[in-house]
C-alpha cells in the first residue's frame, strides 16, 4: 500500500520552453537519494496541466527506467468521464501504480454528479484510484457523504488526497465514516502535516524540493517522537507556507532547484508565473537558516 513521503516531481523547461529531460532525471535520481517511499507525477507541482501528452510519455519512462519498484503515482483525468477513462488507461499501461483523480471541473458537478463520474471510472479502469479533494484548483467541493460513499462503493478507490482548507477538519470528518475502505493522504505541500497526521493520515504528497524535511517528521511521528516531529514541521512551515501561493507556487519550486544546480532554468510555463526578486530574496533570505539538503547545507 502507497503510504509515506510521496513528493510530486517537478518539470523542467530551457529557456525556449522545451522539456528538459535531464533536469527532470537529475531530480528524480536526488529524490531517491533521500529514500522517498513513492514518487507522483503531473500533479499541480509537476504543471501537470502545461505538459503535452507525449511529454508526458516521456518523463513517466524516464521515471520507470529510474525508480525499479518505487510506486508511481499519476494524475490523470478529464472534463467528462469518457475522457478521464482513457487518460487513466493510458498511464495504467505506461506503468503506473495509482491514478490520482480529480473530479471534472470544466462544468462543475454536483454531489451525485461526482459520484457518477467515480463510479464510471472505476468500471471501465483496472488500477488503483486515488481521490484528489482540491476544491481550490478543480472550484468542485465533494462532501463528506459523497467522498465516503464513493470510497465504500468502489473498491478500486484505495486514497483520498485531502487538500480542502483547512485540511485537518475534512480529514477527521472523513475518518469517522470511512470504516476501513480507503486510507488518506495530505497535501497543500504538508502544511498541516502534523496535524494531519494526529487525525490519521498515513503520508503527504508535497513539493519535491524538501524531501529530508518530511522525511524527518514522518519518521519521528510514526516511530511515536511526536515532539520532534512537532519541532521540525514548526521550524520548516514558514517555508512550506511559501510553496502554496498562489499562482507563484511552482516558481518557488523551480527556484530552489535552479539555486541547487539540478534544473538548468527556473523557467515556468504559461500561464504560470514567475517570482519578482524581492520575493526571491525573500525565499533564500528564509533558506540561509533552514537548511535544505538540496541546496548542499548541513
Amino acid at each position: 500500500m502507497l503510504k509515506g513521503n510521496v513528493p510530486i516531481l517537478a518539470s523542467a523547461f530551457f529557456e525556449n520552453g522545451d522539456l528538459d529531460l535531464d533536469s527532470i532525471e537529475r531530480l528524480m535520481k536526488f529524490l531517491l537519494s533521500q529514500k522517498i517511499d513513492g514518487i507522483a507525477l503531473f500533479g499541480n507541482a509537476s504543471e501537470g496541466y502545461a505538459l503535452t501528452a507525449s511529454e508526458k510519455v516521456a518523463i513517466i519512462n524516464m521515471v520507470k527506467r529510474t525508480v525499479g519498484d518505487l510506486p508511481v503515482v499519476a494524475a490523470a483525468g478529464g472534463a467528462s468521464a469518457n475522457v478521464a477513462i482513457e487518460d487513466i488507461n493510458r498511464m495504467k499501461e505506461l506503468g503506473s501504480d495509482v491514478a490520482m483523480v480529480n473530479p471534472p471541473s470544466v462544468i462543475k458537478p454536483g454531489p451525485d454528479a461526482v459520484y457518477d463520474f467515480f463510479r464510471d471510472v472505476c468500471a471501465n479502469t483496472d488500477i488503483d484510484i486515488m481521490v484528489q479533494d482540491a476544491p481550490m484548483m478543480t472550484g468542485v467541493n465533494i462532501p463528506v457523504p459523497t467522498l465516503a460513499k464513493i470510497c465504500k462503493d468502489f473498491d478500486r478507490v484505495k486514497y483520498v488526497k485531502a487538500e480542502q482548507p483547512p485540511t485537518t477538519l475534512k480529514i477527521s470528518q472523513l475518518a469517522a465514516v470511512l470504516d476501513g475502505s480507503a486510507v488518506q493522504f495530505g497535501g497543500l505541500n504538508a502544511g498541516y502535516l502534523f496535524e494531519e497526521l494526529e487525525r490519521g493520515v498515513i503520508g503527504t504528497m508535497p513539493a519535491c524540493e524538501f524531501p529530508e524535511v518530511i522525511n524527518a517528521i514522518l519518521n519521528a511521528y510514526f516511530a511515536g517522537d511526536k515532539a520532534t516531529a512537532r519541532e521540525h514541521f514548526y521550524k520548516y512551515l514558514p517555508f512550506m507556507r511559501y510553496g502554496v501561493q498562489p499562482g507563484i507556487g511552482v516558481s518557488i519550486h523551480k527556484e530552489v532547484l535552479h539555486r541547487a544546480g539540478i534544473f538548468t532554468t527556473n523557467h515556468v510555463r504559461s500561464p504560470g508565473k514567475m517570482i519578482d526578486q524581492t520575493t526571491r530574496d525573500e525565499m533564500f533570505a528564509m533558506l540561509d537558516e533552514l537548511p535544505l539538503a538540496v541546496l548542499g547545507q548541513k
